[in-house]
């Protein structure tokens, strides 16, 4: 039986030793305070940050981010948060000032890295989003900010923040390692009939060793999405509202593009009103790109009125037709799903629904308790040998 990662052991003697020595440091009792300035606040913020060991904003204080911030290349940082930084909603300009993401065309208001980051203090961080939302209404071309991305950083921690209302996805991983969320609220909610789009509360990419862990979310699309290479992930003690699952992928969207993900643990998960709740999910259809999927543990989840409890779909965003000439490239193997109880508001609770040719191998499936309050719920698989103690549930499996 496999273990659960343990990523947290790095961070707390690292920042233990900082804060007590100072080492590395420029000047080991430089402590900046930041307070309004009435205006666009990004040029102090980028300043104290690049001058001092600690920046606090307190209690107090609302700065306001009229400007990017490229706070790339840190080295023993502590970020205190008590307050609010709350970002413009200037959309002509950030639609072309943002910083830009190649993967499936993001932008960006916040790029933070480097080494040993820290940043915390229980305030809060507001992507005001609401304009955003309003205007995607009449341009869905419109770029939307992601509200902070973790960008080539090692050894950081992110702990008790407030995210709300982010434009689209509230945090990326990108290219990181040893990153650690831990106590995190996320929140997005809109005051008009124009709702929240696409605010995923994690997306990890070309990362190793994330953690994700005691937090609250209530978004409208991934909790958290494990997208290409991501490695070596832990996720627990998530409640999420609302949105579309803790997701693998999706994977093979780019064609010659080969996508991994390994070693990813989730745990201890409340799933309530949502699309998805733990989910596989990989493109089909020609030109795609490939890949492979193992080594994926879902464990101790409890949904509440979820669409799909439990799904793997290897004809993600891809028509029957095409899904049937062009199958997957991606290859699913090492799966569990372990006690996964609750209710559905359909009546296949669980889908696992696999391309031919042995795509998928090595699913299990174990104690499973799901029910669907307006008649008998059902499981289907098609094209995957399952074992586990749940495996009878499933009718025979189609294979095409």
């Amino acid at each position: 039986m496999r273990l659960p990662l343990s990523p947290f052991v790095f961070l707390v003697p690292l920042f233990a030793s900082v804060a007590a020595t100072g080492s590395d440091l420029p000047s080991a009792r430089v402590h900046c305070t930041l307070a309004a300035s009435g205006g666009d606040d990004a040029p102090q913020f980028l300043r104290a940050v690049r001058a001092c060991p600690v920046v606090t904003i307190p209690a107090s204080t609302t700065i306001i981010i009229q400007t990017r911030l490229d706070m790339t290349g840190l080295r023993n940082r502590h970020i205190k948060l008590q307050g609010k930084i709350r970002f413009d909603p200037d959309i002509p300009y950030w639609t072309g000032n943002a910083f830009f993401i190649p993967f499936q065309t993001q932008v960006t208001f916040w790029l933070l890295g480097g080494e040993n980051i820290l940043f915390d203090g229980g305030g809060t961080l507001d992507g005001a989003g609401q304009a955003w939302w309003d205007s995607y209404v009449t341009n869905t071309s419109l770029l939307r900010p992601i509200t902070l991305t973790i960008y080539q950083a090692k050894n950081a921690l992110v702990h008790s923040i407030q995210m709300i209302n982010g434009p689209e996805w509230f945090n990326l991983v990108n290219e990181g390692e040893h990153v650690i969320y831990k106590n995190i609220s996320i929140s997005a909610v809109s005051t008009s009939n124009n709702m929240p789009r696409n605010s995923d509360g994690w997306d990890i990419y070309r990362s190793n060793d994330v953690t994700i862990v005691d937090s609250i979310i209530h978004n409208d699309d991934d909790c958290v999405s494990f997208k290409p290479n991501s490695t070596n992930v832990r996720v627990e003690n998530l409640d999420c509202t609302g949105s579309h699952g803790i997701s693998v992928g999706s994977l093979g969207q780019y064609p010659g593009v080969y996508d991994i993900v390994e070693n990813v643990f989730v745990k201890n998960i409340k799933m309530a009103n949502a699309q998805n709740g733990a989910r596989v999910k990989a493109w089909a259809g020609p030109n795609v790109g490939s890949g492979t999927v193992k080594n994926i543990t879902f464990q101790n989840f409890i949904e509440t009125a979820v669409d799909n409890p439990v799904v793997i779909d290897q004809c993600y965003m891809t028509n029957t037709t095409a899904c049937a000439q062009f199958p997957s490239n991606i290859y699913i193997q090492d799966i569990w799903f372990n006690n996964i109880t609750g209710t559905g508001t359909r009546s296949v609770v669980a889908s696992l629904l696999c391309s031919p040719d042995g795509r998928c191998s090595n699913i299990n499936v174990n104690d499973f308790s799901l029910s669907y309050p307006a008649g008998m719920a059902r499981y289907s698989c098609q094209n995957v040998n399952l074992t586990g103690n749940a495996a009878s549930l499933f009718s025979p499996c189609t294979v095409t």
